[in-house]
């Protein structure tokens, strides 16, 4: 995929809230690409791979720990399945694709519940259990993911990295984007506290770990891909219907007004929701993902705009408001528009 260069001195703005939030939080590297009207308006680079004295800078090519970003290639790869007929409905109950599971528990929880976080379930001691009633509120858990994933192999006979490799990553000639085993002189370090495993790699890279490391060129043309619903440098490369099921508002109308919405797994901006992680300035039909490292993408339709921040840090330090600086990275990115 190729997108022409053009930097503008516009978006200084949201370079100096990304690096002024580099400076707020604990990492050693840290990223931002714009993307505006077709063109990369923006692309700056920050500190090292890690806070080794030798550590690598951060390059083009320099690929961070994603967290929960990974979250809207799961949502693709489910996307896929259903636009493709191996799922029939996202108003389909989970134990239909998993029969195996216990359906007294799971009685009335859907693949759309699983898509927006109002699922309910929860993992206590490696036993799934009922936090509230399917479709009644919305919590941020992670046994929707792997239900997800699961659902995915057992419907689509591929993984969600096969699904991606096949059909988006090799089509679109992505190198920098992917899920690892095993460490390479590429991944920024996780800058963390606690020597957590899961925010390293994985053995398992089918898609279904949190081991993804993406580049925040190739994270700002994930972005873009969508934001062109599939149709890149003259060609539907992606179906847009898949795209559309994606990031358009899936939420169930049961749920409270100012939790937040979700397309699949993507956060979508639709009534002004007290807690969500968009900004107030950004339009509605816009659609952003966000990662425990603090890396998220923004894609803004109704401005032909994409804006990926990436950062390497393990969570935020104690009294960093999280929330509130995802929110000014929008606002900030809005407020750079003619």
């Amino acid at each position: 995929m190729f997108i022409r260069k053009n930097l503008s001195d516009k978006f200084n703005p949201a370079v100096s809230h990304v690096n002024n939030t580099y400076n707020s939080v604990d990492a050693s590297g840290a990223a931002i690409v714009i993307i505006h009207n077709n063109e990369v308006v923006a692309e700056n680079y920050w500190g090292n791979h890690s806070k080794e004295k030798d550590a690598r800078p951060v390059r083009e090519d320099t690929q961070f720990h994603v967290a929960s970003v990974r979250k809207s290639y799961i949502g693709f790869a489910v996307a896929f399945a259903m636009h493709n007929g191996y799922i029939t409905s996202i108003d389909d109950e989970v134990t239909t694709y998993l029969p195996t599971l216990d359906s007294a528990l799971l009685n009335g929880t859907t693949i759309r519940h699983l898509l927006t976080h109002t699922h309910g379930l929860r993992e206590a001691d490696g036993e799934i259990c009922r936090e509230f009633a399917a479709g009644q509120s919305w919590a941020y858990r992670g046994i929707n993911i792997s239900l997800l994933t699961r659902i995915v192999k057992e419907t689509t006979g591929k993984t969600v990295s096969e699904i991606l490799t096949e059909y988006v990553f090799e089509p679109l000639g992505f190198t920098e984007t992917g899920w690892y085993a095993q460490q390479n002189d590429k991944l920024a370090e996780v800058i963390r506290d606690t020597d957590n495993p899961i925010w390293k790699t994985h053995a398992s890279t089918a898609g279904d770990e949190m081991n993804m490391y993406v580049s925040a060129r190739e994270l700002a043309k994930w972005g873009y891909l969508h934001l062109k619903q599939g149709f890149i440098n003259g060609e539907q490369v992606v179906n847009s219907e898949i795209v559309r099921f994606a990031t358009s508002l899936q939420s169930p109308q049961t749920i409270d007004v100012d939790l937040p919405q979700n397309g699949f797994l993507w956060f979508v901006k639709d009534l002004p929701a007290q807690k969500t992680e968009i900004g107030e300035q950004v339009p509605k039909g816009s659609y952003q993902i966000l990662g425990y490292t603090g890396v998220a993408v923004l894609v803004i339709p109704k401005h032909d705009v994409v804006a990926v921040r990436m950062f390497n840090s393990f969570g935020s330090p104690d009294g960093f408001d999280y929330l509130s600086d995802i929110r000014a990275f929008g606002d900030t990115v809005m407020e750079c528009l003619p």
